[in-house]
């Protein structure tokens, strides 16, 4: 194996085993060495999931069931990649902070691997999520606010204990690769993948598998029109003019007010001649229950994207196009 994380902004290299999480100058890491080959040794069944050609909104789109994972979302695909490589580089005490899928597949890895692990969660985390961390025997911290507050209370206990964070380490995005590589080997690569985005571990996962690829898809960001920071960026709008807050959103799970790799997120979103979508709540309610009388039951996350199909492709012409969502996590997280 030849990984090595390597700063995006001076380009220093550092070892994957290195106890910091991002780079003395204060640029972020990100990976350098090939992805797919790479072995991994631990795994609950995790990866392959299927993909379905379904009708939707009048449009025959493929369907990546990606909430059929092992922990009910497609965030397995990054914790085993990085538990594997955590566990074979001795690191046996780790910390990570969620809004709550990330931290149940890094808790569930974590617990298969024999490493004690912490999850610091915002007060919002849904109490099904909560009871899935605790049952993998994860300490939970809870965090009074909102999903960047738990980010900034980590970062005091990061400087002494290993951060395996789904949004500063790179070994994340590359396991959630391995989705480009199933896209690509079972579909070819599709004209446009929609996917929700909140610290764009999907979308950034899904450029790094689809770089190694060699060939890109349009990757279109959707965001819930109650924070939309990529948006906003994207498009240039004043974010004192316009709501970039939570602000109770359904869709919980990327409600994140200020991206750590917001940059990062723009930048891929130009490179694949994407676009950014937002939808309201309303929209993602719509796109829940048209999912769910095919037999499709998502958390509200998931449905963004769905949502934003719909929106985006109302008065378009798709002219054959080859559309693929990724469907990421159970409606089983749902708040009841």
């Amino acid at each position: 194996m030849n990984l090595k994380f390597k700063c995006n902004a001076c380009n220093k290299i550092y070892k994957l085993d290195t106890p910091k999480y991002k780079c003395d100058c204060g640029g972020l890491f990100d990976l350098s060495g090939k992805i797919k080959g790479v072995k991994v040794d631990l795994s609950l069944g995790e990866g392959d999931t299927p993909i379905l050609k379904k009708e939707f909104s009048g449009e025959d789109i493929f369907f990546q069931m990606d909430y059929l994972q092992p922990t009910g979302s497609f965030k397995d695909r990054g914790a085993v990649f990085l538990i594997d490589q955590l566990k074979k580089m001795g690191i046996n005490n780790i910390i990570e902070d969620s809004s709550g899928n990330a931290g149940a597949a890094i808790a569930a890895y974590s617990a298969a691997a024999n490493i004690n692990c912490s999850i610091y969660l915002p007060s919002k985390t849904s109490q099904a999520k909560i009871k899935q961390i605790k049952s993998y025997g994860a300490n939970i911290v809870r965090i009074k606010g909102n999903r960047d507050e738990a980010s900034n209370a980590i970062l005091k206990e990061a400087e002494n204990t290993y951060y395996a964070s789904h949004v500063y380490n790179p070994l994340f995005f590359a396991g959630v690769a391995s989705l480009a590589f199933e896209i690509e080997e079972k579909i070819g690569v599709p004209d446009k993948i929609l996917v929700p985005v909140g610290n764009g571990t999907m979308l950034l996962g899904l450029y790094y598998g689809f770089r190694e690829i060699g060939k890109f898809p349009q990757l279109l960001a959707v965001q819930s029109e109650k924070c939309s920071p990529v948006y906003n960026n994207f498009y240039n709008i004043n974010f004192a003019e316009e709501n970039h807050d939570d602000n109770g959103t359904i869709a919980e799970g990327i409600a994140i007010k200020s991206p750590q790799r917001l940059q990062e997120i723009i930048k891929v979103i130009k490179i694949t001649n994407g676009d950014v979508i937002t939808v309201s709540d309303e929209e993602i309610y719509l796109a829940s229950n048209k999912l769910a009388k095919k037999g499709i039951y998502l958390e509200k996350t998931s449905t963004v994207a769905p949502a934003g199909f719909i929106k985006y492709f109302k008065n378009k012409r798709l002219e054959n196009n080859k559309i693929l969502i990724p469907l990421t996590g159970s409606g089983l997280k749902n708040n009841i």
